[in-house]
C-alpha cells in the first residue's frame, strides 16, 4: 500500500454510497512540512491512517484477531452491576438482556480495536425514516417513552458511516472537532442516535485523517507483529536450510567454458544419495565431501523474544496471549494479570461507561417513563481473590467482630446487620429479623439434636 506525502493526513474516501449523492467534501488546509517529516516513518512505523478495507483485511490474520478478541472477552466478561431499587433493577436487567447488550458491546470493542471506532445505533423502530434519524434524541419523554421505547441495538462499523458538519473555529464551541451527525449509507443520522466508541482518540489535527476515529489497536501492534512474521519466516528458512553440504570436485572443465553437463550430471547423483540410509561415492583422488551448518543456539530465544513483543503494546500477559508460562524459582503472572485487569477496568471506564449511561437512561424511559437518577451502574472487577485468601479475610472479620461485641464497642445485632449487608459474606441477604441465637457456653453440646437422634438410634 502505497502513500504520498501529501496524502498523510488527508481525508480518507468513503465508500460509494455513504455519503449523499452530490455531496461534495472539503479541502484541508495545506499540512506538507507536518507531511514531509513523518512521511520517512510513516511505512515502518505505522503512521497514517491505513484504512478501512486494509484494517478488514489485517483482522484475517490470527494475531490482531486474538489479541481483539481477548481484550473483548475480558472487557464483558464480569461486565456490570445495577444498583437503585430492586423492582427496577429488575426490569432493567430484562432489558438489557432482551437486547442482548453484553454482546452487543463486546462485537463493539472487538471492531473498535480492528477499526479504532464503532457505533452502535439505538432503533426506535425508524431506521428508515430520513426526517426522523437527523433529528436530535433528546433524552425527553417526548422523544423516549414507553409508547416510543427503543427496540434493538445495530453495530454500524466506520467503513459504512462519514462525519457530518462540525465546528473546526472555535476550540470553544461544545461541537469542536465533534460530529453533530454521521451520514450512514446516504442518511443523515444525528449523533445523539448513535453510542459511538472511539478507544484512542487522536489530535485535534490529525482527526479529519482518520474520520474521526481513533488509531486502532491494530494499527498500534502492526510494526511489532510484522517485526515477529518477519523473524519467524527467518528462522524457518535458516531451519529449513541450516546444512549445506559442500562436494568439491573438478570445476576446470566448466571454468573454462566448457559443458557443464557432466558436473550436473554428477550434482544429481550426489543429491540423490543425500540421505540416512544412503551412501556417498566420491573419488578419492579428485573429489572431496564437506558439510557446512550454521549454528542454531539461541535463535529459539531471539524468536521468543520478537514474539513476547506484540504482548508489550497489547498490555495482554504472556499466558493468555501465547500461552507461555513464566519459568524460575516462585515465578508468577499474578502481578501482570493484575495491571492487565486494572488497564481493562480504566479502558471500559473510559470509553464504554458515557455510552451506557445514555443507554441505561433511555431504557429507563423506555421502561418507566423517567430516569430515576438513584439507579447507578458499576464495572465488576476482574480480580479475584483465592479461596483461601477469602476465608483468612473472613477469619479476621470475625474475630475482630467479637472483639467488638466483648469490649462493648459494638452490639451483636450491629454485627449481625453489617454480614446482612456485606456483598463478600457468606450470610448476605439472610433474614435476620429473628433473635440472635444464645451462645455456647462450656459444657454446651453443639449439635443438641443430632445427639438425641444418635442416643435413640
Amino acid at each position: 500500500m502505497t502513500f504520498l506525502p501529501e496524502q498523510t493526513f488527508a481525508r480518507p474516501t468513503p465508500l460509494r454510497g455513504v455519503l449523499p449523492s452530490g455531496m461534495a467534501l472539503d479541502s484541508l488546509p495545506s499540512l506538507d512540512q507536518v507531511a514531509s517529516s513523518a512521511y520517512s516513518q510513516m511505512m515502518s512505523e505505522g503512521l497514517g491512517f491505513l484504512g478501512y478495507p486494509y484494517l478488514a483485511e489485517l483482522s484475517q490474520r490470527a494475531e490482531y484477531r486474538k489479541i481483539a478478541s481477548i481484550w473483548a472477552e475480558h472487557c464483558t466478561r464480569k461486565w456490570i452491576k445495577i444498583k437503585g431499587d430492586k423492582a427496577k433493577v429488575q426490569k432493567i436487567e430484562e432489558e438489557l438482556q432482551r437486547l442482548d447488550v453484553k454482546e452487543q458491546f463486546r462485537r463493539a470493542i472487538e471492531k473498535e480495536c480492528f477499526f479504532g471506532r464503532i457505533h452502535l445505533f439505538m432503533d426506535f423502530g425508524d431506521f428508515d425514516k430520513d426526517n426522523e434519524l437527523a433529528v436530535r434524541l433528546s433524552v425527553k419523554k417526548e422523544k423516549v417513552n414507553p409508547r416510543r421505547p427503543i427496540q434493538r441495538l445495530s453495530l454500524v462499523e466506520p467503513m459504512w458511516s462519514y462525519p457530518g458538519p462540525y465546528d473546526a473555529q472555535n476550540p470553544l464551541s461544545p461541537d469542536f472537532y465533534r460530529p453533530r451527525s454521521w451520514y450512514v449509507s446516504g442518511r443523515e443520522v444525528h449523533a445523539s442516535r448513535l453510542l459511538t466508541m472511539v478507544g484512542h482518540e487522536m489530535p485535534n489535527m490529525l482527526k479529519p485523517a482518520y474520520a474521526f476515529g481513533g488509531v486502532s489497536l491494530t494499527q498500534m501492534c502492526k510494526p511489532y507483529v510484522d517485526n515477529w512474521l518477519r523473524t519467524r519466516q527467518s528462522v524457518s528458512d535458516l531451519v529449513n536450510a541450516f546444512s549445506v553440504m559442500v562436494l568439491k570436485t573438478d570445476m576446470e572443465a566448466v571454468l573454462n567454458g566448457g559443458a557443464a553437463g557432466d558436473l550436473f550430471n554428477r550434482i544429481d547423483l550426489f543429491n540423490k544419495m543425500r540421505t540416512n540410509r544412503g551412501t556417498f561415492a566420491i573419488d578419492k583422488n579428485t573429489e572431496d565431501f564437506a558439510n557446512v551448518s550454521v549454528p542454531l543456539s539461541g535463535v529459539d530465544k531471539l524468536l521468543a523474544q520478537s514474539q513476547e513483543q506484540m504482548s508489550s503494546v497489547s498490555s495482554i500477559p504472556l499466558i493468555l496471549l501465547l500461552g507461555i508460562t513464566p519459568t524460575g524459582l516462585n515465578a508468577s503472572s499474578e502481578g501482570e494479570f493484575r495491571a492487565f485487569y486494572d488497564a481493562i477496568l480504566s479502558y471500559v471506564g473510559r470509553v464504554c461507561r458515557p455510552p451506557l449511561e445514555t443507554l441505561l437512561d433511555v431504557i429507563q424511559l423506555s421502561l418507566f417513563g423517567e430516569v430515576d437518577q438513584k439507579i447507578k451502574f458499576e464495572f465488576v472487577p476482574l480480580w479475584e481473590m483465592s479461596d483461601k485468601d477469602k476465608a483468612d479475610i473472613r477469619k479476621s472479620d470475625a474475630d475482630a467482630h467479637g472483639s467488638y461485641v466483648d469490649r462493648g464497642v459494638v452490639s451483636p445485632e450491629e454485627v449481625r446487620e453489617s454480614l446482612q449487608n456485606d456483598e463478600t459474606s457468606l450470610y448476605h441477604g439472610v433474614d435476620l429479623s429473628g433473635a440472635p441465637p444464645e451462645p455456647l457456653t462450656d459444657g454446651d453440646e453443639e449439635y443438641p439434636d443430632l445427639e438425641d437422634e444418635r442416643k435413640a438410634a
